[in-house]
C-alpha cells in the first residue's frame, strides 16, 4: 500500500469500486442489525458468527472442515489441520477481548493474536520474526519481506490505526488484512492472524459492534483462488488492484451478513 495523501486510508476511498463497496456493505450490515431476532438474541448470533468465521478462516489456511465437525470436536491437537482449526477458534474467542487495546496499541494486539493462535509460548511466538527465521504460510507464495521491512511497515500501519481518520471501516479493515498477509510478520499462522485483525478492525470501528458479520465466511465462500487473485491486486499497489482487494473484502463482509441473516431466520423459525 502506498499513497502520499495526508490521510492515506481515507484517500483509498476514491479508488475504483471502493465507494460502491463501502455503500453496499453499510446497507447490508444495517439490514441484519435491523432483524427482529437481533433485539432479543444477539449474543447467540455473535457466538454463531464467531464459530462460522473460525471455520471459514481455517478453510482458507488449508483445514476445510464441515461446520458440524468444527462444532463437535473437542480435541484440536491431533494433526496440522486440527491445530489450524483450534487456532482459528481460539482467535475468534479472543478477538472480542482485545477491542479496547486495538486503537491504542495495535502491535500488542497482533502479538497477542499470534500467541493465542500458536497456543504455546515458543521462542518465536508473539513477536515479529527475526533474520534467519522462516515463515510457515503455505497459502501465500509471494516474496517474504525482510524483518527490517516488516518492522517499518508494521510501524506505519500501527500509526495509521492509532491516528484514526476519516477512512470507512471497510477500507481500514481491508488494508489491515492485506498488509498482514503481505508482510507475514510472524513465523506461523499469519493468515489466521490477518483475518482476525480484519474482524477486530470491523468491530472496533463501530460498523459491526456486535461481531455478527463474519468476513471470514465470505472469504472462504468466494474460494481460495479468488482470495489469492484479489490479494495479488493488493500486492501490486496499483489503484485498480488495491481497489479490487477492498471490494473483495466488502463482498466477503456481505456474504458474512448473509450467513448471519440465515442464522437469524433459523432462530426465528425455532430451527437453529
Amino acid at each position: 500500500m502506498s499513497t502520499h495523501a495526508s490521510d492515506p486510508l481515507a484517500a483509498l476511498g476514491s479508488l475504483p469500486g471502493v465507494a460502491d463497496a463501502v455503500d453496499s456493505v453499510r446497507k447490508a450490515v444495517d439490514r441484519v442489525y435491523g432483524h427482529r431476532v437481533m433485539r432479543r438474541r444477539s449474543n447467540e448470533i455473535s457466538s454463531e458468527a464467531a464459530l462460522r468465521g473460525a471455520r471459514g478462516s481455517a478453510a482458507l489456511s488449508g483445514a476445510d472442515w464441515a461446520l458440524e465437525e468444527v462444532r463437535r470436536r473437542t480435541d484440536f491437537s491431533a494433526d496440522a489441520e486440527a491445530r489450524t482449526v483450534g487456532a482459528a477458534l481460539r482467535l475468534g474467542a479472543e478477538a472480542g477481548q482485545l477491542l479496547s487495546i486495538w486503537r491504542q496499541s495495535p502491535m500488542r494486539v497482533l502479538a497477542r493474536l499470534h500467541l493465542v493462535a500458536a497456543g504455546d509460548p515458543g521462542e518465536s511466538v508473539g513477536r515479529p520474526r527475526l533474520d534467519g527465521e522462516t515463515v510457515d504460510e503455505p497459502l501465500i507464495e509471494a516474496l517474504v519481506p525482510t524483518p527490517s521491512e516488516v518492522a517499518g511497515r508494521l510501524d506505519g500501519l500501527a500509526e495509521l490505526i492509532v491516528a484514526g481518520g476519516e477512512a470507512p471501516a471497510l477500507v481500514t479493515a481491508a488494508v489491515v488484512h492485506g498488509e498482514l498477509l503481505a508482510l507475514r510478520p510472524f513465523t506461523s499462522y499469519n493468515g489466521l492472524v490477518a483475518r482476525a485483525a480484519e474482524r477486530i478492525a470491523l468491530v472496533g470501528s463501530g460498523l459491526d459492534p456486535k461481531a455478527i458479520c463474519p468476513a471470514e465466511v465470505g472469504h472462504a465462500e468466494q474460494g481460495r483462488a479468488a482470495y489469492l487473485a484479489a490479494f495479488e491486486g493488493y500486492l501490486s499497489g496499483t489503484p485498480e488492484g488495491v481497489g479490487a482487494w477492498i471490494a473483495h473484502c466488502g463482498r466477503s463482509v456481505e456474504l458474512g451478513v448473509r450467513e448471519s441473516t440465515a442464522v437469524c431466520e433459523a432462530l426465528q423459525r425455532g430451527a437453529a
